[in-house]
């Protein structure tokens, strides 16, 4: 008898076990996928932000584009993400850009890696994409 009961035992801390990790497993990928929407949230914010004031403290309009994509490479490249996952896309109120008064839109798009995607970021297996803007008046004084 005795032995027949640990038998028994031994055989529900193996289920225990095995349901464990099949419910454990998912529930840690999607907390890993809700932290790279939330980080890739964070990047494209901080990115839109930068490129914006990197943009209307410029002297000239190519150096301010050239300022404008360095900080959104700088803020992927803080965040773990590719470079080539964000899109800038800048927009002014009036011609030319940089002049006084002016405001400069910066709109940041970031395609969302899927974790432990395997295969080459030209695939598609992305999340989704995250978006954020920010605009910046051009002052007087540079």
């Amino acid at each position: 008898m005795r032995g027949r009961a640990t038998c028994e035992g031994g055989s529900a801390v193996v289920e225990f076990v095995f349901l464990g990790l099949i419910l454990l497993v998912p529930v840690v990928y999607f907390v890993l996928t809700l932290g790279a929407l939330q980080g890739a949230s964070f990047a494209a914010t901080g990115a839109a932000d930068h490129a914006a004031k990197s943009f209307g403290q410029a002297a000239d309009e190519a150096a301010a584009r050239t300022a404008a994509e360095s900080a959104v490479r700088v803020a992927m490249a803080d965040f773990g993400l590719a470079e080539h996952s964000a899109r800038l896309v800048l927009a002014c109120d009036r011609t030319p850009c940089l002049q006084a008064g002016a405001a400069v839109q910066a709109t940041v798009h970031v395609e969302v890696p899927l974790p432990f995607s395997p295969v080459s970021s030209g695939f598609g297996l992305t999340i989704g994409r995250v978006e954020a803007s920010a605009t910046q008046i051009v002052g007087r004084f540079r």
